[in-house]
């Protein structure tokens, strides 16, 4: 055949892409099942959450993360879009989607390593963190900080405790007027508890439970959960407070993801603003 019989390259307009067969199941490409998974996972679980009452409303997130990720798989099983899309602008998603997750697992890892924290006996005062008081009493989240709490002033007579939260629009009194009562009936001495009601987040509540003693000298105990322990203890640290320690109270299992999540965020935006000690 002589080369007048070939088509010229630049008169050829149509592209065939090959499909690797190890990387389809059945016909669907395994990135789109694995997205696809993963986006109803995250739908059903926006609505588990939103059907157990949750406090606040960051849960939806976990909804558009599903949208989001069953989007992409839609877009995996097109390769003609992908196709389409620019070089430079498919290599920096790639870069930031990598970035992205190397900081979520170096932030999560440092979140979890106090999820163990556990006090020395002996403190000045024990600071508890606030969270939603609801009509019916304390959230599950607060009760345990509370229970945690108790337990601690019970075995050390001499501490003194300061519930520090305000009120937010969804609840019928302050956090700290709620914690003192409930600290009361679990037999901690009305006159070893000391209240700050104004804080409207944990910045402001070591902030304004600062003022009620000494930073430099007291041996202070944090209570809050496991999972936002990391972030207590670097905000106090980064206030002055010099003596602190941490005391862990549990978490809702079912919950965990939604507030490891949600602390991820806490912890970048904290030490963006300049809030968060890290060492």
């Amino acid at each position: 055949m002589g080369k007048k019989n070939l088509v010229p390259l630049e008169k050829s307009k149509r592209v065939i892409y090959l499909e690797k067969r190890r990387h389809r199941r059945g016909g669907v490409p395994v990135g789109t099942v694995c997205f696809g998974a993963v986006g109803l996972l995250c739908i059903l679980y926006c609505i588990g959450i939103a059907a157990a009452g949750f406090g606040t409303r960051f849960f939806l997130i976990w909804g558009l993360l599903g949208v989001l990720s069953l989007l992409f798989a839609l877009l995996l099983t097109r390769r003609q879009w992908l196709a389409r899309l620019p070089k430079g602008l498919k290599t920096a998603a790639i870069s930031l989607s990598g970035l992205g997750l190397v900081l979520l697992i170096a932030v999560e890892g440092l979140i979890l390593s106090q999820f163990g924290a556990d006090a020395a006996p002996g403190a000045d005062y024990v600071i508890v963190l606030g969270a939603q008081w609801k009509p019916e009493g304390p959230s599950e989240v607060l009760r345990r900080r509370l229970d945690r709490a108790a337990e601690y002033l019970r075995d050390n007579p001499d501490a003194v405790a300061v519930v520090s939260g305000g009120q937010g629009s969804n609840e019928p009194i302050s956090e700290a007027s709620g914690m003192r009562s409930y600290l009361m009936e679990a037999g901690i001495d009305g006159s070893r508890i000391l209240e700050e009601g104004r804080s409207a987040s944990t910045v402001e509540n070591l902030m304004f439970s600062g003022r009620l003693l000494d930073k430099e000298n007291d041996r202070v105990v944090i209570v809050t959960n496991n999972f936002h322990m990391f972030r207590a203890l670097g905000i106090a640290k980064s206030q002055g407070y010099a003596h602190v320690e941490g005391l862990a109270a549990s978490s809702v299992p079912g919950f965990l993801p939604n507030n490891l999540l949600r602390e991820f965020l806490g912890v970048v935006k904290d030490f963006t603003l300049g809030n968060l000690y890290v060492p």
